[in-house]
């Protein structure tokens, strides 16, 4: 082995996605994690998990033909395993773990920005705390850092910034990937740490534990609409298999 190779970074396993297999792939992960009772899923829950207006954006209307053709694409590539189930219905998993040789924190992290794209880290740490806990914002941010060194997490802000600073996955093809960078260049983005004016009824609090809270609570409330999406689909397809 030469000295090249051997001081040779560890050959990447996984390749850009398109906007669908992106979804589809941050739905298998989101569902696997938060609802495993219904996991793998069929293609019915898969369409019902990408197209819920809940922890999406943007919010698509995907149908089963195309939740099915990007199933098979990401299976060529790696990303996806078809289960043959014991019914007549066929579920499908990921295989984020080896194909991203992420933690499931990693993953947790890398899924919520598959689902919603570009975000600030506390908004981020509220909503992938539903999935794999971050205890703050100091846990998620060594997250990010370990990511970014893997090329899995972009960071979109300008370097050296300190509050309000907004992340992205790294999945995306190049010229996408350019694309979102520009338009976070030409956005005048609030920091999402701001000090909130003070009042004379202000009790010292600053803006940023309430928005973490905030945050944290809509996180919650999307877990919960994501359950009953995932009940109401397993209710569909029991339905179907026994001709109702």
């Amino acid at each position: 082995m030469t000295e090249n190779e051997a001081t040779a970074a560890p050959a990447v396993s996984w390749v850009p996605l398109n906007a669908r297999e992106r979804r589809v792939l941050g739905v298998l992960v989101e569902k696997a994690k938060t609802t495993p009772e219904y996991y793998p899923l069929t293609v019915a829950a898969i369409v019902t998990g990408c197209n819920q207006k809940s922890n999406r954006d943007p919010v698509v209307t995907y149908d089963a033909d195309d939740v099915e053709d990007t199933l098979h694409a990401l299976r060529k590539k790696g990303a996806t395993i078809l289960v043959e189930g014991g019914g007549r219905v066929q579920r499908w998993k990921h295989t984020m773990y080896d194909w991203l040789k992420v933690s499931k924190v990693e993953l947790a992290v890398v899924a919520e920005l598959l689902l919603r794209g570009p975000q600030t880290e506390g908004d981020l740490r509220a909503r992938a705390s539903r999935m794999e806990p971050l205890a703050d914002l100091p846990a998620l941010q060594a997250q990010l850092e370990a990511l970014a060194s893997r090329n899995l997490v972009v960071y979109l802000s300008p370097p050296g910034q300190k509050r309000g600073v907004i992340v992205t996955h790294g999945l995306y093809p190049p010229e996408e990937l350019a694309k979102v960078r520009q338009a976070a260049a030409n956005a005048a983005v609030p920091a999402d740490d701001e000090p909130a004016p003070r009042s004379s009824t202000t009790r010292g609090e600053s803006a940023p534990g309430w928005r973490e809270e905030i945050a944290a609570l809509r996180a919650e409330v999307e877990e919960l609409r994501g359950r009953v999406d995932a009940l109401t689909a397993e209710l569909r397809e029991l339905r179907t298999e026994l001709g109702a």
